[in-house]
């Protein structure tokens, strides 16, 4: 199962390697990593995506937390969180089927944020389960490059209410 966690930390040089190398010396996959400062500039959010158990996701916890730079772990529960992802597709697209990837665009919210002669390039900014949707629209024009940053979530404030 993939679980998504927040991880506060101290905005300083090398915090990113240290999280990083936790979950390497585990010989732990990490599907996603996205880092940006926060509301305050002396601390950063990394947002991680992982494949595992509840078990591993604990031990990941624990040992996240004792990492000095690190200020607060939370592993998010589905349906407590916003996620998105932000992609740019570069899609092959001669004149007899730009205004089929125009519709599809259209169709799915992703933007078109340039045009030449063989390709257009498409902006999308969701779920990874729509980013899926739309290369599967996009495939049979054929798919020259994808770029993605990695998702990052919010907690819904619904659930920060119940606590």
């Amino acid at each position: 199962m993939k679980y998504t966690l927040s991880v506060l930390v101290e905005n300083h040089p090398g915090v990113l390697s240290k999280v990083s190398g936790l979950f390497s010396r585990r010989a732990f996959n990490i599907d996603s990593l996205a880092v940006g400062i926060t509301e305050d500039p002396n601390i950063s959010r990394m947002t991680i995506v992982a494949d595992g158990d509840e078990y591993v996701i604990e031990q990941l916890e624990k040992q996240l937390n004792k990492v000095i730079p690190v200020i607060k772990v939370r592993t998010y529960t589905e349906g407590d969180y916003i996620s998105r992802e932000l992609s740019l597709i570069k899609v092959n697209s001669p004149t007899n089927k730009r205004l089929d990837i125009m519709k599809i665009a259209e169709l799915m919210d992703a933007k078109i944020v340039d045009v030449s002669v063989n390709t257009m390039t498409l902006q999308f900014a969701d779920t990874v389960e729509r980013f899926e949707t739309l290369c599967d629209l996009l495939r049979p024009y054929g798919i020259r490059e994808i770029v993605r940053t990695g998702t990052v979530a919010i907690e819904k404030d619904s659930v920060l209410s119940r606590k």
